[in-house]
């Protein structure tokens, strides 16, 4: 009887690890914004990435390309369509 819940516990360790890392694999990561331009923070989430990609849409620009990695003549055009449009409430 040791040996089986010597086994059980060890599996039940393994498909408890297995799930918390499956989940952290799935966890979104969030992070702030400083707009220069605006003095503001945006939380970089799901919402914000929505709109990036209808304005880099928009602008025929890669939707798939890094915020953080647009030269800066581009990220001011980004923060000031974005202030025109949606939410301007919640960053």
């Amino acid at each position: 009887m040791n040996r089986k819940s010597s086994f059980l516990g060890s599996c039940l360790l393994a498909a408890t690890l297995a799930a918390s890392a499956l989940g952290t694999g799935c966890a979104h990561h969030y992070y702030r914004v400083y707009d220069p331009y605006y003095s503001d923070y945006h939380v970089w989430n799901g919402a914000e990435v929505d709109y990036y990609h209808q304005w880099a849409h928009e602008n025929h620009y890669d939707e798939h390309r890094d915020f953080r990695k647009l030269p800066p003549d581009q990220q001011k055009q980004y923060w000031t369509w974005r202030h025109s449009h949606g939410d301007n409430d919640h960053h």
